[in-house]
């Protein structure tokens, strides 16, 4: 099994590192590129005005100065003599739950993945409290990391769908187990934007450091990390609201 890893947080972060510990549990076969430095929150950015550089490490390791994105198609289309068979992305440093997920850079590398119909799961360890920096645990990840993709990498799954993982911040005993879930929202309304000043006296802005409440609804990602789960969750790229179509399409007959 040929395997792709890469990652939003940087080709030098301990999340990748613990990705490749995991990787070597199913295939020697393993290839990585990543961004040459953090890239956490960049969506499903790719680089047009400007030129992606790529910078050979080793034999299969390699960085690109560019996102997550970047990363995933230079994996395929110049770092590697095959397709992969399968594409991971993380272990993010940080949740990838409900709505954050449309900003995930870790989710957005599986989602390159997915469109060039190549089996993509991302994988995040969540923490406890703000402020953890390098010193945030992956624990749960390294311990269950092997016990959650060996499924997946067996599961029939459509086209154009990919799989989000998310581990607890548990040590891994403090685990109770695996569930497939659904995604849950939060409420934005209610999140912070923390202002400062530079020594100049420039104002400047912070968002995501205070926590965004929200409901942890029934059968949901949000749900399975409170309750100690660790949530495996399929998200879909077709983002059509078919249910509405009838009613558009009434709008628009002449």
């Amino acid at each position: 099994m040929r395997i792709l890893l890469t990652n939003d947080d940087g080709i030098h972060a301990p999340g990748l590192k613990v990705l490749e510990g995991i990787a070597r549990q199913f295939s020697d076969d393993i290839w990585i590129c990543a961004p040459d430095e953090e890239q956490s929150g960049m969506g499903h950015a790719l680089t047009l005005a400007r030129p992606v550089r790529l910078r050979k490490h080793d034999d299969r390791r390699f960085s690109v100065t560019g996102t997550p994105t970047d990363a995933v198609t230079m994996g395929m289309r110049k770092v590697m003599d095959a397709q992969p068979d399968v594409i991971l992305s993380g272990v993010n440093r940080g949740a990838n739950l409900a709505d954050d997920i449309t900003y995930s850079g870790t989710v957005s590398a599986a989602i390159e993945g997915a469109l060039a119909g190549i089996r993509s799961i991302a994988l995040s360890q969540v923490y406890a409290k703000e402020g953890m920096g390098a010193d945030v645990p992956f624990s749960a990840a390294i311990e269950w990391g092997a016990k959650v993709l060996a499924p997946l990498l067996d599961t029939p799954l459509p086209q154009r769908t990919l799989v989000n993982v998310n581990f607890p911040p548990l040590p891994p005993a403090e685990v109770k187990g695996i569930r497939a879930v659904r995604q849950g929202f939060h409420d934005y309304s209610r999140g912070t934007v923390v202002e400062g000043r530079d020594p100049r006296g420039f104002k400047y802005y912070w968002f995501g450091l205070e926590a965004i409440e929200h409901t942890l609804d029934h059968g949901t990602d949000l749900e399975a990390i409170d309750e100690g789960y660790i949530s495996v969750t399929p998200l879909q790229l077709d983002l059509t609201h078919h249910s509405s179509l009838g009613a558009l399409a009434n709008r628009f007959t002449s």
